[in-house]
C-alpha cells in the first residue's frame, strides 16, 4: 500500500516535524488577520532539507507555507489550504562579508538587524531597514520585498539583491545572478524571485549589495499645525535638491500616544510631526540641514529643532520606532496598511482617511515614510466586537480604493498576501494578473507553493474575523 506525505517526510525528517494538531496552534496565525490550520510543520535549517521536503510535497501535491518569524503584516505565511508549513526560523544565522567586493552572503534566517551590524564593523550598509529588523529574517524580507525608512533615499530589498539560492517547487537548487555587481546573463530571475512572496520558491541564501556608510548624518524635526503644511514641506524639500535619507513622519494621534507609552518630549498640540535625516559628507550634510530646517520654518514648521548629539538625534527616532507599540495599547486589535501614493497626493489622502475615519466610527491613526509617499494607516479595533470588525473590513476597502483613485498602489512594503489579494485586479487590469499567473503556472504546475497568496481564490474577499466565525 502507498504511503501518505505525512509518512514520507516522516522517514525523511522526523525529528524535525509536528504533525499533532496540539503542537500546531501556535502556526494558525501570524502579524496579520485570519486563522488557518497546517497540517503538519517542519523546521528546516539547510537547503538540502528543503529540497527533500519540496520533493516530496510536489510529488503528493501538497500545499507548502514559507515561514519565517511570523511578522508579516499581509497574510503571507498562513497556511491557507493547509498542508505543510516549512519553518525556517530555525535555520542559524550566517553572514559573511566580502569587504573588497562590497558584497555580503547570508542565510535566510539572519535578522536583518544582524546584517546591518555585521556590515557596520567594516564601515559598510546594508542599506533597506524595515522597522521589524531587529525580529524579522533576511529570507522574509527577500520574499516581501521590504522597504524601510531609508527607502526614500536608498530604494527597497530588490535594489540590493545580486543573486540568490532558490529550492525550485520540484525540489532542484538553483542559482541566480551573482557576486558581481553588473550581470545581464539572461532573463533577471533573481528579480522575480524577490517580492515573490514565496509562490515560486523558496529562497535559502542571498548574496547582497553593500555601500560605504555614510560618513555623517544630521536629524531635523519639525512639527505643524496642519497635515497640509507638513505636505507641502516634504514636497518643497524634496524639489529643493537635497535627497534625505528619511522623511518621516507622525500624526497627533501617534504623538499622543508615544507620549503616554514612554514620554520624549514629542508636542502633542499639532497635527504633524516630521522627521528628517540627511546624510553624506560632513560638510554637505551640515549644509543641507541647515536648508531643511529653513525650508520647515517658511512653510510654517514650529518646534524645528536641529538635534546637536547622537543621543538627541535617536530620541527622536526611538520615538518614531514606538509608533507601533504605543498604538497597539490603545485597543486590543490593530489592523496595519500600508498604501502607498503619489508624494503630490499625501495630503489628499490624509482627508480621505479622516472622511473615512469619520464615516465608520473608527480609531484610525497614520504614519509612515512621508518620503516616498508609503502611508501606514492603523486601525484600532476590538476583533471581540463582530460590528466594529464589519466597519473595519468597510473602511480598509475604501482605504484601498482610495489608494488606486490618487495614482496609488495597495502596498509599498507589506506584500499583498490574503489582505489585499481581492483588490489586485482593480490595481494591475486583468491582462496584467493573467500574466502573472502564467509565471505562477509555468513555476509551479502543481499549485504548492504558498497557494492562496497574491491571486484571490474564487470568491475571496477581505475578511478580518475568521477567527471569530470559526
Amino acid at each position: 500500500m502507498e504511503i501518505g506525505w505525512i509518512e514520507a517526510l516522516q522517514e525523511k525528517i522526523d525529528d524535525h516535524m509536528i504533525s499533532a494538531r496540539s503542537d500546531l496552534d501556535n502556526y494558525r496565525y501570524d502579524s496579520s488577520f485570519g486563522e488557518y490550520s497546517p497540517e503538519a510543520v517542519v523546521y528546516v535549517t539547510s537547503t538540502k532539507a528543503v529540497s527533500q521536503v519540496l520533493k516530496i510535497a510536489n510529488d503528493y501535491k501538497v500545499p507548502v507555507t514559507p515561514r519565517g518569524q511570523g511578522t508579516g503584516l499581509s497574510g503571507g505565511d498562513l497556511p491557507v489550504h493547509g498542508g505543510i508549513i516549512l519553518d525556517m526560523s530555525q535555520w542559524p544565522a550566517s553572514v559573511e562579508i566580502f569587504p573588497d567586493d562590497l558584497v555580503a552572503r547570508v542565510s535566510p534566517g539572519t535578522l536583518t538587524s544582524v546584517i546591518h551590524a555585521e556590515a557596520d564593523k567594516y564601515g559598510l550598509m546594508y542599506p533597506p531597514d524595515p522597522s521589524s529588523s531587529n525580529i524579522s529574517t533576511i529570507g522574509g524580507n527577500l520574499a516581501e520585498n521590504a522597504g524601510g525608512p531609508r527607502g526614500l533615499k536608498y530604494g527597497v530589498t530588490k535594489d540590493y539583491v545580486l543573486g540568490l539560492e532558490v529550492v525550485t517547487p520540484e525540489g532542484e537548487v538553483m542559482q541566480t545572478g551573482g557576486h558581481t555587481i553588473k550581470n545581464v546573463t539572461g532573463l533577471d530571475l533573481t528579480k522575480l524571485m524577490v517580492g515573490s512572496e514565496g509562490i515560486l520558491g523558496m529562497i535559502t541564501g542571498a548574496t547582497l549589495k553593500l555601500i560605504p556608510k555614510p560618513s555623517s548624518v544630521q536629524t531635523v524635526i519639525a512639527a505643524f499645525s496642519t497635515m497640509e503644511e507638513a505636505g507641502k514641506a516634504i514636497s518643497k524639500t524634496l524639489t529643493s535638491g537635497i535627497l534625505p535619507a528619511k522623511i518621516e513622519f507622525i500624526d497627533q494621534a501617534c504623538a499622543r500616544a508615544v507620549e503616554e507609552y514612554e514620554p520624549l518630549g514629542l508636542p502633542t498640540d499639532m497635527e504633524a510631526i516630521v522627521l528628517v535625516e540627511v546624510d553624506g559628507h560632513p560638510t554637505a550634510v551640515q549644509e543641507e540641514a541647515t536648508t531643511v530646517c529653513k525650508i520647515m520654518k517658511e512653510v510654517g514648521g514650529t518646534n524645528v529643532f536641529l538635534p546637536q548629539t547622537n543621543e538627541e538625534a535617536s530620541r527622536a527616532w526611538q520615538a518614531r520606532r514606538l509608533v507601533s507599540p504605543a498604538i497597539a495599547k490603545i485597543k486590543p486589535t490593530k489592523a496595519s496598511e500600508d498604501a502607498t501614493v503619489p508624494r503630490s497626493q499625501i495630503p489628499e489622502m490624509m482627508v480621505r482617511l479622516a472622511e473615512i475615519r469619520d464615516k465608520y466610527n473608527l480609531s484610525l491613526v497614520v504614519f509612515g515614510h512621508a518620503g516616498d509617499g508609503n502611508l501606514h494607516p492603523n486601525i484600532l479595533c476590538d476583533e471581540r466586537d463582530q460590528a466594529e470588525i464589519a466597519r473595519v473590513e468597510q473602511a480598509i476597502e475604501e482605504i484601498f480604493h482610495a489608494a488606486l483613485e490618487l495614482g496609488g498602489t495597495l502596498s509599498g512594503e507589506h506584500g499583498i498576501g490574503t489582505m489585499k489579494s481581492p483588490f489586485l485586479e482593480e490595481e494591475l487590469g486583468p491582462v496584467g494578473v493573467d500574466m502573472m499567473k502564467r509565471i505562477k503556472e509555468g513555476w509551479d504546475p502543481n499549485n504548492i507553493m504558498n497557494p492562496g497568496k497574491i491571486f484571490p481564490d474564487k470568491g475571496q474577499r477581505l475578511i478580518l474575523s475568521r477567527r471569530l466565525e470559526e
